[in-house]
């Protein structure tokens, strides 16, 4: 999001915890507390957590790569360090890479061959590679 490049290797797959975190982040569209995320945790999604619990879940996303943290007098901001279509594309690279050699080709087989995509599923990619 700030226009520097990250490779797949630099990242770590995030837990459900903390993709719930950072969705909640990325919806807030500006720099966050940790004291607005508890807020907003307890007042729209009922879950009461503690201000210990919030903070060692932002440290590891963080540590991860997909967060930053500025110091802002006593309390920290953070700020998502890619856009939630970055993190999507890296973890579909991570699926591909340590399930399919990188291959899309073995990819689409193993849905092909496993009857999960239908006739007009399979109309509408060979469509999208045309176009390509």
């Amino acid at each position: 999001m700030n226009g520097e490049v990250y490779t797949v290797k630099e990242f770590q797959k995030l837990s459900d915890t903390e993709m719930e975190l950072m969705q909640v982040i990325w919806g807030c569209g500006s720099p966050v507390t940790s004291s607005e995320l508890l807020r907003i945790f307890a007042e729209d999604r009922g879950k009461e957590w503690k201000g210990q619990t919030i903070s060692t879940f932002l440290a590891r996303l963080v540590d991860k790569g997909v967060l930053e943290a500025t110091k802002q007098g006593r309390a920290n901001t953070y700020v998502p360090r890619l856009s939630p279509e970055e993190y999507k594309l890296w973890e579909a690279q991570s699926v591909l890479d340590g399930l399919y050699q990188g291959s899309v080709k073995n990819f689409l087989s193993a849905l092909y061959d496993g009857k999960k995509m239908s006739k007009e599923e399979i109309a509408e990619l060979k469509q999208w590679f045309s176009e390509k």
